[in-house]
């Protein structure tokens, strides 16, 4: 039997995994979502999902986006509006590079390790892209601590990938 904790882990990742079916479908993204969770009470803060906002963003890119608009800040600096320790819920692993020369999501996450204390995972991305992808250890390297939720890899899959073509 599941403990409660990783019951709560898996909704969450299941929330994320809703707000990645939305985002479009383009042979060159994974369709990802991501939620940014309080720690102490379980407050939503932000969520987000690929291309939801203009500009070739990333899912986890549109939760600091839309939670510093929020605070009428910049992204660059939403540590100083942010106090709260928080998780980050994304259906893929951040990425590390991005094709697009834009900043990856790991170093989006690391620049907020301040609140951003947990980051949690429900598949490994793909080496369709960029190749392996060594973000966990940046991240943990960075000192935010980066787990695992297991149960879902094949929805996930499903939905981050729908929209590619098969060769």
């Amino acid at each position: 039997m599941e403990s409660s904790e990783s019951q709560d882990h898996k909704t969450a990742m299941r929330r994320a995994l809703e707000l990645a079916a939305k985002s479009p479908l383009r042979p060159t993204n994974f369709r990802v979502g991501a939620i940014l969770l309080r720690l102490e009470d379980g407050h939503v803060s932000a969520e987000g999902y690929t291309l939801e906002l203009p500009g070739n963003t990333h899912a986890e890119e549109c939760c600091l986006l839309k939670l510093a608009e929020e605070h009428s800040t910049t992204e660059e600096d939403l540590a100083a509006a942010v106090k709260s320790p928080h998780a980050l819920y994304t259906t893929v692993e951040p990425c590390f590079k991005r094709l697009s020369g834009k900043l990856p999501c790991v170093e989006r996450i690391l620049r907020q390790k301040a609140w951003i204390k947990r980051v949690y995972v429900g598949v490994l991305e793909p080496e369709t892209f960029v190749g392996k992808n060594p973000g966990r250890q940046l991240l943990e390297d960075g000192g935010v601590q980066v787990h695992y939720v297991p149960g879902l890899e094949e929805e996930i899959l499903a939905v981050a990938a729908a929209g590619h073509t098969s060769s």
